[in-house]
């Protein structure tokens, strides 16, 4: 078993990504974060870095105790998030803080055990199969539905970044206090209502399976920017390696071609590779709890 991951700040300058693998005994525990961009205008909790990075690293932290062989991933999560709510509470940012300026994120949680994949998914994260034969699935084909109604506003608004922005914003903080005040949360919020609503998949994984999750920033390569299909992008990362296709996405954002496809120029975008062999030739990691820092 061997995994590679990277992870890099878009033109926000603050990674509110997170990749994080943990191996232990006979787990693997795979978590990639993708914390979604404030609309509050203001920090609550972090000035400097701001409260979407603080939750996904609280997040993190808080689950790490719960990652056991054991424990559901649901109970692990609502335990972890309870812990992260509770932290919030005590800086004080519950009381001042407005419901669209609690800090949400998308989670893919991949446990592996044995010949065994467990998926818990909340939000958009994207995760694929690809199998010996070199077939490509797309584990969670969930389409956010609120994504066509912005890509309908997007292509009315003016060219003009600062109109742009002042025509979204009401609508980006409607969105956003609508899902942290769900009854049943599609994303990781700090104060769920009710049991998050998260997709859960289980499969068998064949001998010489791999699989590739990533960000919605990382996936741009495949939609919206369509440089490469599903499977295409796969055997590029597995040929060239994450950092190489993490560098040809921002050499496109920065060229332009991509320009009015997303709300930001360039987002924060970050990929684990995971093959069942002992290796993976570009670039093999040792197994470890590591995080993925941004790069500047």
């Amino acid at each position: 078993m061997a995994w590679t991951a990277v992870s890099g700040a878009g033109s926000n300058g603050a990674n509110e990504d997170l990749v994080v693998v943990r191996v232990h005994g006979g787990t693997t525990d795979i978590l990639v974060l993708d914390g979604a961009t404030s609309v509050a205008g203001r920090g609550y909790v972090d000035a400097d870095g701001g409260d979407v990075a603080w939750f996904v690293h609280a997040f993190a932290a808080a689950l790490e105790p719960h990652l056991d062989a054991y424990t559901p991933q649901d109970a692990a999560v609502a335990a972890a998030v309870d812990a992260v709510g509770a932290g919030y509470a005590r800086l004080g940012a519950a009381a001042a803080a407005p419901p669209h300026a609690w800090p949400i994120a998308a989670l893919t949680w991949i446990r592996i055990q044995q010949d065994q994949a467990r998926l818990f998914c909340l939000g958009d994260c994207k995760t694929l199969l690809r199998l010996a034969d070199g077939t490509v699935r797309d584990l969670d084909p969930w389409i956010n539905p609120q994504e066509a109604v912005l890509q309908r506003v997007l292509a009315a608004l003016p060219a003009d970044p600062a109109e742009r922005k002042a025509r979204l914003l009401p609508l980006l903080r409607a969105r956003r206090e609508e899902q942290n005040l769900a009854a049943a949360p599609s994303v990781l919020c700090l104060r769920p209502a009710g049991p998050f609503a998260a997709r859960r998949i289980v499969l068998q994984l064949a001998p010489g399976a791999c699989l590739l999750g990533m960000t919605d920033g990382f996936y741009r390569l495949a939609d919206p920017y369509a440089m490469y299909t599903p499977a295409a992008l796969f055997d590029a990362c597995l040929a060239r390696g994450l950092d190489a296709m993490l560098a040809e996405l921002r050499a496109a954002e920065r060229g332009g071609g991509a320009a009015g496809l997303s709300v930001k120029a360039a987002d924060d975008a970050s990929a684990v590779l995971w093959s069942a062999a002992p290796t993976i030739s570009h670039n093999p990691k040792e197994h470890a709890w590591t995080t993925q820092a941004a790069r500047p």
